[in-house]
């Protein structure tokens, strides 16, 4: 789940690798499969008889088939229907967001929770939709009402955080986080999210330990083993560093982070051609992945370690 939801982001050196850090976003939602295109066919035409409640369970079947488009319209056939439909409008909302389509999804929550204002998932997501949308002020408020509605709904608390996180309120922000682990304790998410607030306040231990936590759910989180990294980097831990950077990059192979901590490692171990191959790939990876900034970062490391590869001091 980004911003999303989990399933119901020597001064040159050390600073360098914090400063990769704070790129970190929170962990992205699965990618959406690729949209199949509408049969203009007899499907959607096939029973006007049909009730809103039937086209809303073809369309749990679609979703559950993959097939996110033509879900799309049977909800939106349902909603028609029956504008009251409260879990039509949902799962419009729920498929939209999955394509991509940000501000439908918000729309279409909305709708949900104006056919039923006790609607605390539909409220969570409508928040969790804006706060990806970077509307944290209203994303802020429809959290807080779903938890009115629902105290234990775990990703509420969850993306309350975030909306903290962004914010800067790392004690409010770590407050809820906290929750969301005592109401979701399978979800990595809360847990690795702490431990960038704890980083943000310079609490290294106690951001280690949530990034444990973490690790503990998921032992594939490549920005969680990336961030415990970069806490052994800067305690110079240089070979726990680096078995946390290869970890990440096991994790994730097209991580960039993972091969841009382990060329700073290499650096201060004085092994400059090892440097340079990990830079090489991290800033083709940021390239690939569309941030100049940091690709150019790991250009210049890569030069200054071709340079002493060749001229060693």
């Amino acid at each position: 789940m980004r911003l999303s939801l989990y399933k119901y982001r020597i001064v040159g050196i050390i600073s360098l690798l914090l400063m990769a850090g704070n790129l970190l976003s929170p962990p992205a939602s699965p990618a959406p499969p690729t949209p199949l295109p509408l049969r203009p066919s007899a499907r959607l035409v096939q029973s006007r008889s049909q009730t809103a409640t039937d086209w809303l369970n073809q369309g749990l079947q679609l979703i559950q088939a993959g097939r996110a488009q033509d879900a799309i319209a049977a909800f939106n056939q349902a909603t028609q229907l029956d504008p009251k439909l409260a879990a039509a409008h949902y799962n419009l909302g729920l498929a939209l967001r999955q394509t991509g389509q940000l501000k439908p999804a918000a729309e279409a929550f909305y709708r949900a929770t104006q056919a039923d204002p006790n609607f605390a998932l539909a409220f969570a997501n409508l928040g969790g939709a804006l706060l990806e949308g970077n509307n944290l002020q209203q994303a802020n408020d429809y959290l807080q009402r779903a938890l009115q509605l629902e105290p234990k709904l775990g990703f509420a608390h969850y993306n309350l955080g975030l909306v903290r996180e962004q914010q800067g309120n790392w004690e409010k922000a770590i407050a809820s986080f906290k929750k969301a682990m005592e109401y979701s304790k399978n979800a990595p998410e809360p847990p690795y999210h702490m431990g960038i607030c704890y980083l943000q306040q310079g609490k290294l231990d106690r951001a280690r330990e949530a990034f444990r936590q973490a690790l503990k759910i998921n032992p594939k989180y490549p920005e969680a083993h990336y961030n415990l990294g970069t806490i052994w980097f800067s305690k110079g831990k240089l070979q726990e560093a680096l078995e946390a950077f290869r970890k990440s990059a096991q994790a994730n192979s097209n991580y960039p982070n993972a091969y841009y901590g382990a060329g700073l490692v290499f650096m201060q171990q004085k092994q400059f051609a090892e440097a340079a191959q990990v830079f090489q790939y991290a800033r083709d990876l940021y390239n690939a992945q569309n941030n100049p900034q940091w690709a150019n970062n790991a250009a210049q490391l890569l030069q200054q370690a071709q340079n002493l590869n060749y001229y060693p001091r």
